[in-house]
């Protein structure tokens, strides 16, 4: 019976009592065949345009054999790296090419492991005779970046954390991203709940009495369920107010109402909480109550210059009824002061004074 190769390294295969005489240099070659395989390294440099074939010679050290390849050269083009079909084996491969084009590692009839144009990093792939696999044990690009796919994204999107501690999509946008603290003692916590319950974020730690802190970044707002609170901080004692759109702003504190300057024109819809001094001394003119009004909402107008009897002012309802009808309300006594208050649908806006 005559000699014969192995499938996948191309050991060769010897007969009972061929080789006499060479039997020791054939087993010596197949331990070194073994040995490349295992562990050993070759720098492949490949063509410009066409890549490279790796090479099994039977009986023989050849570059498809060894464990570890680093693709070396100059690519003009995207290239491929071609193992021959029916060769069973694992390779950690290094994209060491120069040039901004795709490096594929394939059999001969599959489709194989791509590198994209900008990844120069290294792959821990396997043939299993009929195509290449991404094992994504060593799914590494050029900044070392782990890729856990098919994990954490039941999508089948790609989720990267990347060396600057952010969670990244699989577009290299960041979801998230984690800033250290020396000596950090205390952290968030995000918990998830169980029918009807609501998941919740907490501050935790080793310190007892921990704030949880949000920070907008420069003249943006914190905007919560529709709820948009003002980026600055505000002064002493004073209050919080919605225009009725969920827009929170600082007032003062004078009694409630926060006092505008003098005003010649309709100030583009009233606000709840303010008080507006109305000069008519030119003309008369409108002041148009809120879009939307909410039970207890306050709106105070005094006859600034004592013109009103000879310049009337107009209070424009905007929808709502005043004193329960569905009309305008014309103030029209010098020096008058009044204040309106919100009630309900029926009534809308009472007179308080």
């Amino acid at each position: 019976m005559a000699n014969s190769t192995s499938a996948n390294l191309k050991l060769t295969v010897q007969a009972t009592g061929e080789n006499s005489g060479t039997w020791g240099q054939i087993t010596n070659t197949n331990l070194l065949i073994l040995e490349q395989a295992i562990g050993g390294y070759s720098a492949i440099t490949v063509n410009a345009t066409t890549g490279a074939t790796l090479t099994f010679s039977n009986g023989a050290l050849s570059n498809g054999k060894d464990q570890v390849i680093k693709l070396t050269g100059t690519i003009t083009g995207n290239i491929n790296v071609v193992i021959p079909d029916s060769v069973e084996k694992t390779y950690i491969i290094e994209n060491a090419t120069s040039g901004a084009f795709t490096v594929t590692v394939k059999t001969s009839s599959g489709s194989g492991v791509t590198w994209s144009a900008t990844d120069k990093g290294t792959k821990m792939v396997y043939s299993n005779g009929t195509d290449v696999v991404d094992t994504n044990f060593t799914k590494v690009s050029s900044d070392y970046t782990p890729t856990l796919s098919g994990i954490l994204d039941t999508n089948g999107n790609d989720i990267v954390v990347d060396t600057g501690g952010a969670i990244e999509d699989d577009s290299n946008n960041e979801y998230v991203k984690f800033v250290k603290t020396a000596t950090a003692v205390n952290e968030v916590s995000v918990t998830n709940a169980a029918a009807s319950g609501a998941p919740e974020i907490s501050a935790t730690g080793d310190d007892t009495n921990i704030d949880l802190k949000l920070t907008p970044k420069g003249s943006g707002n914190l905007i919560l369920d529709g709820i948009s609170f003002p980026n600055a901080d505000g002064s002493a004692d004073q209050i919080l107010t919605t225009n009725g759109s969920g827009v929170l702003s600082f007032v003062d504190n004078s009694g409630g109402t926060d006092w505008q300057a003098v005003i010649t024109a309709d100030p583009a819809n009233a606000v709840a909480g303010q008080g507006y001094f109305a000069n008519t001394t030119s003309a008369a003119f409108t002041i148009t109550l809120p879009t939307a009004a909410t039970i207890g909402d306050e709106i105070s107008i005094i006859d600034y210059a004592g013109t009103f009897g000879t310049n009337n002012l107009t209070v424009g309802r905007n929808g709502h009824n005043i004193q329960g009808a569905a009309a305008d309300l014309t103030l029209a006594i010098d020096d008058q002061a009044i204040t309106l208050v919100y009630v309900d649908s029926t009534q809308g806006w009472l007179i308080k004074g």
